[in-house]
Protein backbone atom coordinates (compact mmCIF):
# COMPACT_ATOMS: atom_id res chain seq x y z
CA UNK A 1 0.00 0.00 0.00
CA UNK A 2 1.25 3.59 -0.75
CA UNK A 3 0.99 5.94 1.69
CA UNK A 4 -1.12 8.81 1.66
CA UNK A 5 1.43 11.68 0.24
CA UNK A 6 2.48 9.74 -2.83
CA UNK A 7 -0.67 9.46 -3.94
CA UNK A 8 -1.59 12.83 -3.50
CA UNK A 9 1.58 13.71 -5.59
CA UNK A 10 -0.17 14.50 -8.85
CA UNK A 11 -2.40 16.42 -7.64
CA UNK A 12 -0.11 17.76 -4.44
CA UNK A 13 -0.53 21.71 -5.52
CA UNK A 14 -4.39 21.39 -5.82
CA UNK A 15 -4.40 19.39 -2.85
CA UNK A 16 -2.83 22.02 -0.45
CA UNK A 17 -4.64 24.90 -2.33
CA UNK A 18 -7.99 23.22 -1.16
CA UNK A 19 -6.59 22.63 2.37
CA UNK A 20 -5.95 26.17 2.71
CA UNK A 21 -9.27 27.44 0.82
CA UNK A 22 -11.40 24.85 2.97
CA UNK A 23 -10.40 26.63 6.31
CA UNK A 24 -10.97 30.05 4.87
CA UNK A 25 -14.42 28.98 3.53
CA UNK A 26 -15.62 28.93 7.29
CA UNK A 27 -16.06 31.81 9.45
CA UNK A 28 -18.17 33.91 11.23
CA UNK A 29 -18.16 37.42 13.73
CA UNK A 30 -20.62 35.57 15.32
CA UNK A 31 -18.31 34.26 18.21
CA UNK A 32 -20.49 31.20 19.30
CA UNK A 33 -20.06 30.10 16.01
CA UNK A 34 -16.66 30.64 14.82
CA UNK A 35 -15.61 28.77 18.23
CA UNK A 36 -17.41 25.82 16.76
CA UNK A 37 -15.68 26.48 13.61
CA UNK A 38 -12.55 25.99 14.84
CA UNK A 39 -13.62 22.75 16.69
CA UNK A 40 -14.41 21.40 12.91
CA UNK A 41 -10.82 22.37 11.60
CA UNK A 42 -9.07 21.09 14.48
CA UNK A 43 -10.70 17.70 14.04
CA UNK A 44 -11.14 17.21 10.17
CA UNK A 45 -10.02 13.71 8.72
CA UNK A 46 -8.11 13.26 6.02
CA UNK A 47 -10.07 15.13 3.29
CA UNK A 48 -10.14 11.15 1.18
CA UNK A 49 -13.45 13.15 -0.67
CA UNK A 50 -11.62 16.47 -2.03
CA UNK A 51 -8.52 14.25 -3.20
CA UNK A 52 -11.27 11.65 -4.96
CA UNK A 53 -12.52 14.84 -6.50
CA UNK A 54 -9.26 16.31 -7.59
CA UNK A 55 -7.61 12.70 -8.90
CA UNK A 56 -10.66 12.34 -10.70
CA UNK A 57 -10.44 15.63 -12.46
CA UNK A 58 -6.66 15.32 -13.05
CA UNK A 59 -7.05 11.78 -14.45
CA UNK A 60 -9.95 12.92 -17.05
CA UNK A 61 -8.08 16.34 -18.81
CA UNK A 62 -6.82 18.16 -15.44
CA UNK A 63 -7.58 20.32 -12.25
CA UNK A 64 -9.86 23.60 -12.94
CA UNK A 65 -10.45 26.38 -10.44
CA UNK A 66 -13.81 25.08 -10.84
CA UNK A 67 -12.71 21.38 -9.36
CA UNK A 68 -11.02 22.79 -6.29
CA UNK A 69 -14.02 24.87 -5.44
CA UNK A 70 -15.85 21.30 -5.92
CA UNK A 71 -13.59 19.81 -3.74
CA UNK A 72 -14.24 22.70 -1.27
CA UNK A 73 -18.31 22.19 -1.39
CA UNK A 74 -18.05 18.67 -1.58
CA UNK A 75 -15.64 18.59 1.84
CA UNK A 76 -18.29 20.99 3.27
CA UNK A 77 -21.07 18.94 2.62
CA UNK A 78 -19.96 15.93 3.97
CA UNK A 79 -18.85 17.84 7.44
CA UNK A 80 -22.27 19.18 7.72
CA UNK A 81 -23.35 15.42 7.28
CA UNK A 82 -21.52 14.02 10.19
CA UNK A 83 -22.27 17.05 12.50
CA UNK A 84 -25.89 16.12 11.95
CA UNK A 85 -25.05 12.35 12.40
CA UNK A 86 -23.36 12.74 15.74
CA UNK A 87 -26.73 14.34 16.94
CA UNK A 88 -28.98 11.55 15.66
CA UNK A 89 -26.92 8.71 16.63
CA UNK A 90 -26.27 10.89 19.95
CA UNK A 91 -22.01 9.90 19.02
CA UNK A 92 -19.97 11.43 21.77
CA UNK A 93 -16.33 11.05 20.13
CA UNK A 94 -15.13 11.25 16.87
CA UNK A 95 -11.58 10.47 15.67
CA UNK A 96 -11.09 10.34 19.43
CA UNK A 97 -12.07 13.61 20.05
CA UNK A 98 -14.90 14.75 21.74
CA UNK A 99 -18.11 15.86 19.19
CA UNK A 100 -19.38 18.87 18.44
CA UNK A 101 -22.92 18.10 20.22
CA UNK A 102 -20.86 17.13 23.24
CA UNK A 103 -19.00 19.69 23.59
CA UNK A 104 -21.91 22.39 23.23
CA UNK A 105 -25.01 20.77 22.81
CA UNK A 106 -27.94 19.46 20.33
CA UNK A 107 -29.18 22.41 19.62
CA UNK A 108 -26.04 24.62 18.51
CA UNK A 109 -24.65 21.33 16.34
CA UNK A 110 -28.16 21.66 14.68
CA UNK A 111 -27.48 25.30 14.02
CA UNK A 112 -23.71 24.85 12.74
CA UNK A 113 -24.60 21.71 10.83
CA UNK A 114 -27.23 24.05 8.70
CA UNK A 115 -24.34 26.89 8.40
CA UNK A 116 -22.20 24.41 7.26
CA UNK A 117 -24.58 22.58 4.42
CA UNK A 118 -25.79 26.28 3.18
CA UNK A 119 -21.94 27.23 3.17
CA UNK A 120 -21.12 24.18 1.07
CA UNK A 121 -24.82 24.89 -1.26
CA UNK A 122 -23.32 28.41 -2.04
CA UNK A 123 -19.84 27.06 -2.92
CA UNK A 124 -21.76 24.85 -5.14
CA UNK A 125 -23.73 27.89 -7.08
CA UNK A 126 -20.09 29.14 -7.96
CA UNK A 127 -19.55 26.63 -9.86
CA UNK A 128 -21.76 27.89 -12.66
CA UNK A 129 -22.62 24.63 -13.89
CA UNK A 130 -25.97 23.20 -13.84
CA UNK A 131 -24.81 19.92 -13.79
CA UNK A 132 -22.71 20.08 -10.67
CA UNK A 133 -25.94 21.64 -8.90
CA UNK A 134 -27.88 19.25 -10.25
CA UNK A 135 -25.82 16.55 -8.57
CA UNK A 136 -25.47 18.42 -5.24
CA UNK A 137 -29.07 18.33 -4.83
CA UNK A 138 -29.65 14.86 -5.37
CA UNK A 139 -27.36 13.84 -3.30
CA UNK A 140 -28.49 15.92 -0.19
CA UNK A 141 -31.41 13.41 -0.76
CA UNK A 142 -30.02 10.20 -0.99
CA UNK A 143 -27.93 11.55 2.13
CA UNK A 144 -30.73 12.08 4.12
CA UNK A 145 -32.89 8.66 2.47
CA UNK A 146 -30.14 6.49 3.76
CA UNK A 147 -29.86 8.13 6.87
CA UNK A 148 -33.76 7.66 7.35
CA UNK A 149 -33.05 3.84 5.92
CA UNK A 150 -30.67 3.39 8.46
CA UNK A 151 -32.54 4.34 11.38
CA UNK A 152 -35.59 2.57 9.96
CA UNK A 153 -33.52 -0.50 9.84
CA UNK A 154 -32.02 -0.52 13.25
CA UNK A 155 -35.38 -0.06 14.88
CA UNK A 156 -36.76 -2.49 13.42
CA UNK A 157 -33.91 -5.17 13.70
CA UNK A 158 -33.96 -5.67 9.87
CA UNK A 159 -31.05 -8.20 9.02
CA UNK A 160 -30.35 -8.53 5.52
CA UNK A 161 -27.24 -7.82 3.58
CA UNK A 162 -29.59 -6.55 0.47
CA UNK A 163 -31.28 -3.76 2.87
CA UNK A 164 -27.91 -2.83 4.39
CA UNK A 165 -26.42 -2.83 0.86
CA UNK A 166 -29.07 -0.35 0.27
CA UNK A 167 -28.06 1.82 3.23
CA UNK A 168 -24.56 1.89 2.40
CA UNK A 169 -25.31 3.43 -1.20
CA UNK A 170 -27.33 5.99 0.34
CA UNK A 171 -25.32 7.18 3.04
CA UNK A 172 -21.72 6.91 1.47
CA UNK A 173 -21.44 5.22 -2.29
CA UNK A 174 -23.74 8.40 -3.31
CA UNK A 175 -21.40 10.80 -1.81
CA UNK A 176 -17.91 9.28 -3.31
CA UNK A 177 -19.64 8.38 -6.67
CA UNK A 178 -20.84 12.43 -6.64
CA UNK A 179 -17.18 13.68 -5.56
CA UNK A 180 -15.50 11.45 -8.60
CA UNK A 181 -18.45 12.28 -11.36
CA UNK A 182 -17.82 16.10 -10.10
CA UNK A 183 -14.53 16.19 -10.65
CA UNK A 184 -14.54 14.76 -14.01
CA UNK A 185 -17.03 16.97 -15.10
CA UNK A 186 -15.23 20.46 -13.48
CA UNK A 187 -12.10 18.98 -15.88
CA UNK A 188 -14.02 18.62 -19.38
CA UNK A 189 -14.48 14.85 -19.30
CA UNK A 190 -16.32 13.33 -22.08
CA UNK A 191 -19.90 11.48 -21.09
CA UNK A 192 -18.16 8.48 -21.20
CA UNK A 193 -15.17 9.41 -18.70
CA UNK A 194 -17.98 10.89 -16.13
CA UNK A 195 -19.80 7.76 -16.40
CA UNK A 196 -16.70 5.77 -15.72
CA UNK A 197 -15.71 7.81 -12.99
CA UNK A 198 -19.39 7.78 -11.63
CA UNK A 199 -19.27 4.03 -11.24
CA UNK A 200 -15.78 3.71 -9.47
CA UNK A 201 -16.76 5.98 -7.10
CA UNK A 202 -19.99 4.39 -6.15
CA UNK A 203 -17.82 0.77 -5.96
CA UNK A 204 -15.49 2.26 -3.80
CA UNK A 205 -17.48 4.12 -1.34
CA UNK A 206 -18.76 0.67 -0.86
CA UNK A 207 -15.08 -0.70 -0.21
CA UNK A 208 -15.23 2.11 2.04
CA UNK A 209 -17.92 1.96 4.39
CA UNK A 210 -17.37 -1.80 4.78
CA UNK A 211 -14.18 -1.53 5.91
CA UNK A 212 -15.54 1.32 8.78
CA UNK A 213 -18.05 -1.03 9.66
CA UNK A 214 -15.41 -3.92 9.93
CA UNK A 215 -13.28 -1.56 12.58
CA UNK A 216 -16.59 -1.96 14.60
CA UNK A 217 -15.72 -5.14 16.03
CA UNK A 218 -11.91 -4.62 17.13
CA UNK A 219 -10.76 -2.54 20.27
CA UNK A 220 -7.44 -1.87 18.38
CA UNK A 221 -8.93 0.17 15.89
CA UNK A 222 -8.56 3.58 16.18
CA UNK A 223 -11.41 5.77 15.10
CA UNK A 224 -12.76 7.09 17.96
CA UNK A 225 -15.58 5.11 18.95
CA UNK A 226 -16.22 2.24 21.57
CA UNK A 227 -15.91 -1.16 19.50
CA UNK A 228 -19.54 -2.43 19.49
CA UNK A 229 -20.92 1.04 19.01
CA UNK A 230 -22.64 0.19 16.17
CA UNK A 231 -24.37 -2.77 17.58
CA UNK A 232 -25.25 -0.85 20.58
CA UNK A 233 -27.30 1.54 18.09
CA UNK A 234 -28.78 -1.44 17.09
CA UNK A 235 -26.71 -1.30 13.34
CA UNK A 236 -26.49 -4.97 12.01
CA UNK A 237 -23.66 -4.90 9.61
CA UNK A 238 -21.84 -7.15 7.50
CA UNK A 239 -19.89 -9.44 9.70
CA UNK A 240 -22.66 -9.95 11.61
CA UNK A 241 -25.38 -10.21 8.85
CA UNK A 242 -23.14 -13.26 7.43
CA UNK A 243 -22.59 -14.89 11.01
CA UNK A 244 -26.36 -14.93 11.73
CA UNK A 245 -27.29 -15.89 8.01
CA UNK A 246 -24.95 -18.98 8.04
CA UNK A 247 -24.83 -19.71 12.29
CA UNK A 248 -27.89 -22.41 12.15
CA UNK A 249 -29.27 -23.06 15.73
CA UNK A 250 -26.75 -21.52 17.56
CA UNK A 251 -27.85 -17.65 15.75
CA UNK A 252 -31.42 -18.19 17.56
CA UNK A 253 -30.10 -16.51 20.36
CA UNK A 254 -28.29 -13.98 18.92
CA UNK A 255 -31.12 -12.89 17.33
CA UNK A 256 -33.21 -12.77 19.84
CA UNK A 257 -30.83 -10.34 21.70
CA UNK A 258 -30.96 -8.06 18.55
CA UNK A 259 -34.40 -8.08 18.15
CA UNK A 260 -35.31 -7.77 21.97
CA UNK A 261 -32.03 -4.94 21.58
CA UNK A 262 -30.60 -6.08 24.79
CA UNK A 263 -27.00 -4.52 24.14
CA UNK A 264 -25.68 -4.97 27.35
CA UNK A 265 -21.37 -4.68 27.44
CA UNK A 266 -21.94 -8.60 27.76
CA UNK A 267 -23.82 -9.12 25.02
CA UNK A 268 -22.18 -7.04 22.24
CA UNK A 269 -18.65 -8.51 23.22
CA UNK A 270 -20.83 -12.34 22.70
CA UNK A 271 -22.08 -10.93 19.51
CA UNK A 272 -18.43 -9.81 18.22
CA UNK A 273 -17.10 -12.84 19.63
CA UNK A 274 -19.82 -14.80 17.21
CA UNK A 275 -19.33 -12.68 14.25
CA UNK A 276 -15.39 -13.56 14.53
CA UNK A 277 -16.48 -17.25 15.14
CA UNK A 278 -18.73 -17.77 12.09
CA UNK A 279 -16.33 -16.47 9.75
CA UNK A 280 -18.14 -12.91 9.41
CA UNK A 281 -15.10 -10.72 9.14
CA UNK A 282 -13.40 -12.92 6.62
CA UNK A 283 -16.77 -12.50 4.59
CA UNK A 284 -16.95 -9.00 4.81
CA UNK A 285 -13.11 -8.21 3.82
CA UNK A 286 -14.03 -10.57 0.67
CA UNK A 287 -16.78 -8.74 -0.45
CA UNK A 288 -14.89 -5.64 0.23
CA UNK A 289 -12.16 -6.05 -1.99
CA UNK A 290 -14.56 -7.60 -4.26
CA UNK A 291 -15.55 -3.87 -4.66
CA UNK A 292 -12.46 -2.39 -4.65
CA UNK A 293 -11.40 -4.83 -7.47
CA UNK A 294 -14.64 -3.64 -9.43
CA UNK A 295 -13.53 -0.05 -9.19
CA UNK A 296 -9.83 -0.67 -10.17
CA UNK A 297 -11.32 -2.46 -13.09
CA UNK A 298 -13.51 0.50 -14.25
CA UNK A 299 -10.29 2.57 -13.96
CA UNK A 300 -8.82 0.78 -16.85
CA UNK A 301 -11.04 2.17 -19.40
CA UNK A 302 -9.55 5.56 -18.61
CA UNK A 303 -6.29 6.46 -20.48
CA UNK A 304 -3.05 5.63 -18.54
CA UNK A 305 -1.51 8.23 -16.68
CA UNK A 306 -0.31 9.37 -13.01
CA UNK A 307 -3.54 10.20 -11.91
CA UNK A 308 -5.61 7.06 -12.85
CA UNK A 309 -2.59 5.13 -10.93
CA UNK A 310 -3.54 7.36 -7.66
CA UNK A 311 -7.10 6.48 -7.79
CA UNK A 312 -6.25 2.92 -7.91
CA UNK A 313 -4.07 3.26 -5.20
CA UNK A 314 -6.44 5.30 -3.25
CA UNK A 315 -8.80 2.25 -3.79
CA UNK A 316 -5.96 0.11 -1.92
CA UNK A 317 -5.11 2.51 0.88
CA UNK A 318 -9.09 2.25 1.59
CA UNK A 319 -9.40 -0.56 2.14
CA UNK A 320 -5.83 -1.87 3.94
CA UNK A 321 -5.56 1.33 6.19
CA UNK A 322 -5.80 1.10 9.81
CA UNK A 323 -8.13 3.86 10.92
Amino acid sequence: MKERKEIEQPVAAAFARFNEEFDASLRSETRLLQTAIDRILNATGKHVRPLLALLAAEACGGVKDSTVNSAIFLELLHTATLIHDDVIDETKQRRGVPSLNAIFDNRVSVLVGDYVLSTALTRSIQTGDLRIISIVSELGRNLSEGEIKQLETADESIIDETCYLQVIYKKTATLLSACAEIGAISSGASDEQIAICRRFGELLGYSFQIKDDIFDYFKEANIGKPTGNDIREGKVTLPLIFALRSGGGEADEFRRIIFQKEFSDENIEALIAFAKARGGIEYAERRMREYRDQAIAELEKLPPSPARQALADLADYIVERTK
